[in-house]
């Protein structure tokens, strides 16, 4: 079996995962897990991006001899190098304060329905758009002379080579889904400099060597090629959905929902702007059309601030709260930032007129229904918005894990819910770099091979759907 090195690295925590692949085989084993802490210093909230390079080069000497090494991570957010490729300080984490109101200005020049039209991306106050404005404003990128999304930068220290891949470029709101290449009119009229990227990379093309001084560093002998996957870890969950045909749809689910659809071309239309669902990009010319919802960043948070309690007690608690009394829109912008996260559920169940939570199985159980809810809503609203029916949700992603957020998603969406796997970005970033080297085929391969090997767990929809109706409505109005 031939071995490769997935980096995964999501806005919690990182890995290095290695993955072996035979003919009809396909295992994965963890090498290394290390913890994405941001820091908050006096100019805002940061990356700790040096950490996490430690932590990669820990997980390579821990993954012992591989083939290939592969990066994804989470999206929009960058490092700015100078003329000698040095790092200008650490990446801004995109939940920074720093864009506020700077969408506003951005739509004065390419109003709000136009920018959606030409890159079909979704409205996030974090976009790289938007990030790229406040930093021209600021005067953070007059020495800057390159522009690197996080896998690309860490790539970078690895090999010494610059790229851009394209699956992350396209959430940056520069990408044309269409053409599958920047959007120069955009660009121009908003005076971004496309030169500070780098070359566009595809999945599965060369990204360069391990550097000698990587090597040595961890006791790896070359030469090891690194391989472009698809490095938004979405794209690379996407890529392993098992899914058997087209008729299905795919909720990622970590610190954050990503509920939707894959398609052959992007769904730009002024109601699916307006519904707030992006278009980015797949692997193998897909459109990744999907619904960004707030996800276990919610629960994560409450769980931080009740003092870290055994999570399985505080599932069993909540399976135990009448499900549906409050729910909150598990989209709001007002729970992007951390901190007070119980206390701002509260009030956000208190000004809809609900009963308000109190214990911590109470508040569980609002933000787990209320996940579900948002996943219902999201999976009908691509099927409408696409013209793309569905037979089945495919969960993958850590929300694996929680049984009860699968029962309770099959319950609110009428529909089986498959849940599996859980390291569902590795593998995609396992098999595009198996894929690279000739050892599986194309995506129906990749994903019975997924299917043969991988625990999967079926949940059928339960009881009526009546209150769930109930509840959006009930949401929707409030």
């Amino acid at each position: 079996m031939t071995s490769f090195a997935a980096v995964d690295l999501g806005a919690s925590s990182g890995r290095v995962m290695v993955g072996r692949v035979g003919r009809h085989e396909l295992e994965l084993t963890e090498a290394h897990r290390f913890a994405n802490r941001p820091v908050r210093v006096p100019e805002g909230l940061r990356w700790n991006v040096l950490g996490l390079y430690a932590g990669v080069l820990d997980g390579l000497r821990a993954a012992g001899r591989v083939d290939s090494v592969g990066i994804d991570s989470w999206a929009v957010d960058y490092g700015l190098l100078d003329a000698d490729g040095a790092l200008l300080g650490n990446p801004v984490h995109y939940r920074d304060g720093r864009t506020e109101g700077v969408a506003e200005k951005v739509w004065a020049d390419v109003p709000a329905a136009e920018l959606y039209a030409a890159t079909g991306v979704q409205y996030a106050p974090f976009n790289t758009l938007y990030q790229l404005t406040a930093a021209r404003s600021a005067g953070h990128l007059d020495r800057a002379e390159r522009l690197l999304l996080i896998p690309d930068l860490l790539s970078y220290w690895l090999t010494g080579e610059q790229g851009t891949e394209l699956t992350n470029a396209s959430t940056t709101q520069l990408v044309d889904p269409g053409t599958r290449d920047w959007s120069y009119p955009v660009a121009a009229r908003l005076g971004v400099d496309l030169g500070l990227f780098a070359p566009l990379r595809r999945p599965g093309d060369p990204a360069g060597v391990l550097r000698p001084e990587v090597l040595e560093e961890t006791g790896l002998e070359g030469p090891v090629p690194v391989t472009a996957v698809a490095s938004h870890d979405t794209a690379s969950a996407v890529a392993a959905v098992p899914a058997a045909g087209e008729r299905f749809a795919y909720i990622c689910t970590g610190t954050w929902s990503l509920a939707g659809l894959e398609l052959d071309a992007p769904v730009v239309t002024e109601e699916s702007r307006a519904a707030n669902f992006t278009n980015e990009l797949g692997l193998d010319g897909t459109v990744r059309y999907l619904r960004n919802i707030m996800g276990l960043w919610l629960l994560q948070e409450c769980v931080r601030a009740w003092g870290e309690p055994d999570l399985d007690e505080l599932l069993r608690a909540a399976a135990a709260v009448p499900g549906l009394r409050s729910v909150v829109d598990a989209g709001d912008a007002a729970f992007l930032a951390p901190g007070r996260m119980p206390e701002r559920i509260a009030e956000a169940c208190r000004a809809s007129g609900q009963p308000v939570p109190g214990s911590p199985a109470e508040v569980t159980r609002c933000i787990l229904d209320s996940l579900a809810l948002a996943h219902r809503r999201a999976v009908e609203d691509a099927q409408r918005l696409a013209g793309h029916a569905v037979d089945v949700v495919h969960v993958v992603g850590g929300g694996v894990r929680n049984a009860l957020l699968c029962q309770l998603t099959a319950d609110a969406c009428g529909l089986p819910v498959v849940a599996g796997p859980t390291e569902a970005a590795a593998l995609g970033n396992v098999l595009v770099q198996a894929r690279a080297h000739g050892l599986v085929g194309d995506r129906t391969d990749m994903r019975r091979l997924l299917s043969r090997t991988q625990p999967l767990t079926r949940y059928e929809p339960r009881g009526d759907r009546a209150p769930w109706r109930a509840a959006g409505a009930r949401l929707a109005g409030g």
